[in-house]
């Protein structure tokens, strides 16, 4: 985010009835003297020519936590049209589950293999090496359970739909690349009309998970490659990308992004992202294409 005390942009927004929120918010940032605002819609307010030291940033941020506001600075009112892919997560992200850890809850290893997951996600544990720790566990268990998994619990993350009919609509392609695995992600290719998937895939043999991947892991610098490679088959620069995540195995493809999406991510991952949205749903970056 930008840091700089000089004129900046920034797009607050809220959920629900939070028009008056916004307006205090905005007056905290100094809208009512030389700076202007506009509203992009119910839930969410622009505002131009804004000028804030490090301190009132700090009130700002503290004010927007209090009132479960996101607020993005914005020195570049970066529009649709300046880009070509969104690429997205899948667990966590554009779902609101973690697969794997549904999955163990089947077997009864929900609580062991939920805390793996969180520290990898956090970057505190190497992400191969804890996929295939984690996966190792559900050796023996039905692959009915993945069908269960889909069809029970898993759900779109707030606002999925909305973003990704309008990034359609506007000819963007979508790319998901997921730590987590084909079953998923190829259902929800079909289900969104997504136009690439890249994930891991579990062995099943006689109807039951072995406990073992299939062929490479797809952790960080091969998310990174996927968007690349991807960015390279279109004929756009990656900078034409808009990336979004929420665990540490996605700093290194958001890092090549035109903009980086933290989508109620883990600490490390908001403080480098160039959006966070903590509150909002992932249609929340449209205001801030608009």
């Amino acid at each position: 985010m930008n840091t700089e005390n000089n004129m900046t942009n920034l797009v607050l927004q809220g959920l629900g009835d939070c028009k008056a929120q916004l307006q205090q918010l905005a007056a905290l940032a100094g809208v009512s003297g030389t700076a202007s605002s506009r509203w992009l819609s119910d839930t969410a307010l622009r505002c131009e020519g804004v000028a804030l030291d490090e301190a009132q940033r700090r009130n700002l941020a503290a004010a927007a936590l209090a009132a479960r506001v996101d607020i993005t600075y914005d020195a570049d009112q970066r529009k649709m049209s300046d880009f070509k892919l969104v690429a997205m997560d899948m667990d966590s992200t554009l779902i609101t589950i973690e697969c794997i850890d549904e999955i163990a809850d089947m077997q009864g290893l929900k609580a062991e293999v939920s805390e793996i997951t969180e520290a990898a996600m956090r970057g505190e544990l190497d992400f191969s090496a804890s996929l295939k720790r984690r996966v190792a566990l559900l050796k023996g268990l039905e692959a009915t359970a993945l069908e269960r998994v889909y069809e029970e619990r898993l759900q779109l993350s707030l606002g999925a739909e909305t973003m990704l009919k309008a990034v359609q609509q506007a000819g963007l392609k979508t790319l998901l690349v997921s730590g987590g695995f084909t079953f998923f992600t190829a259902r929800l290719k079909q289900r969104l009309g997504l136009d690439y998937t890249h994930a891991n895939e579990l062995e099943i043999v006689d109807g039951r998970l072995t406990g073992n991947v299939i062929g490479g892991i797809v952790d960080a610098e091969e998310k990174k490659r996927t968007v690349e490679r991807v960015c390279a088959e279109l004929g756009i620069s990656p900078s034409q990308a808009i990336v979004m995540g929420d665990g540490a195995n996605d700093l290194k493809m958001m890092s090549i992004s035109g903009m980086s999406v933290a989508f109620r991510a883990k600490p490390v991952v908001r403080e480098q992202a160039s959006v966070a949205l903590n509150f909002v749903g992932l249609d929340g970056i449209l205001p801030l294409l608009a």
